[in-house]
């Protein structure tokens, strides 16, 4: 198994952003490779950091990276999706500051076993969390056809989603799909010449269309984004940075509407809904990976970090 280690994306960016008080509460609900959590602990004199992620092997590896700090940390092992839950649970009203690093951690792609990667055989899986029940396999050999080429097209922007939903449904009528060589097999000949010989490698678009639908990403940062406002203390941070323009829609509309309040329509004289807004934006453009981190970690390339302040 492939040791948990994980370069963490805008590292010190991130953290600043968090503004963190050394006797405050922090919630790092991405936990990964914990080299946010380490940096975020690493500030802390009496505080408390909440570690969160789904997946077991990120949780375990935790144990020995911030061990020097642990009686300042829990581990959680949940969906931050499911935010008031899991902070109601450990009995915390609101927190000083939240970090999501919404990117798939560097094990999950690079442990082949997983499948989450195009580049090694493997089964078809893709859960992050490996307890839960959908895997690629289930999406990809009993899923209808126009759902195929919906998250495709909608997950993946993959401007060839209905002729490779098409060679999928195909090649299953013959026999099961069962790995991720064979998916690219697949997705491969339900595209043209021209599309192949492209830079991207012609299953990347499909794989992280599939990835996301089995982890139902968009929908755990939706909720996410419009729980993590009201846990937030006065003076608090929200740090959140994405890595593809699906996710970056949710966060950048969710904190433009809890820094606007009103929901009123715009032909409306005055008022009349009531909502203030909760948070001010402190990024109002994205910060983006500097030319040094690029070439430590081209995986940063398409990073964005934006950050709120709780009203």
């Amino acid at each position: 198994m492939t040791e948990f280690h994980h370069v963490s994306v805008l590292l010190q960016e991130a953290v600043d952003g968090l503004n963190i008080r050394p006797d405050g509460i922090y919630l790092d609900g991405t936990l990964g490779g914990a080299g946010h959590s380490r940096e975020i602990v690493r500030r802390l004199t009496t505080g408390r950091l909440i570690c969160v992620d789904r997946d077991p092997m990120a949780l375990e590896a935790a144990k020995d990276r911030l061990a020097p700090w642990y009686e300042h940390v829990a581990l959680i092992h949940g969906n931050f999706s499911d935010l008031d839950g899991i902070l109601d649970r450990l009995q915390i009203p609101a927190v000083d500051g939240m970090l999501f690093d919404l990117g798939v951690s560097s094990p999950q792609l690079d442990e082949a076993g997983r499948g989450f990667s195009y580049m090694a055989d493997a089964p078809l899986d893709m859960r992050m969390d490996p307890g839960d029940r959908v895997t690629a396999r289930e999406i990809v050999n009993n899923w209808p056809q126009d759902e195929l080429r919906r998250i495709l097209y909608a997950y993946g922007e993959e401007r060839f989603a209905p002729q490779i939903a098409a060679a999928i449904v195909r090649r299953r009528a013959e026999q099961p799909i069962e790995t991720t060589l064979e998916l690219v097999d697949v997705i491969r000949s339900g595209m043209p010449a021209k599309a192949l010989r492209e830079k991207q490698h012609p299953a990347k678009r499909s794989f992280q269309a599939i990835r996301i639908a089995v982890n139902d990403e968009l929908s755990a940062v939706d909720r996410m984004m419009q729980a993590a406002p009201g846990r937030l203390r006065p003076g608090g941070r929200l740090a959140v940075i994405t890595f593809h323009s699906l996710e970056d829609r949710i966060v950048k509309a969710a904190m433009a509407q809890a820094a606007k309040g009103c929901t009123c329509p715009p032909e409306f004289p005055v008022c009349v809904c009531g909502k203030k807004p909760q948070i001010r934006l402190v990024t109002h453009k994205p910060i983006l990976a500097s030319e040094e981190e690029l070439e430590q970690n081209p995986r940063a390339r398409s990073a964005k970090l934006r950050v709120a302040e709780k009203l």
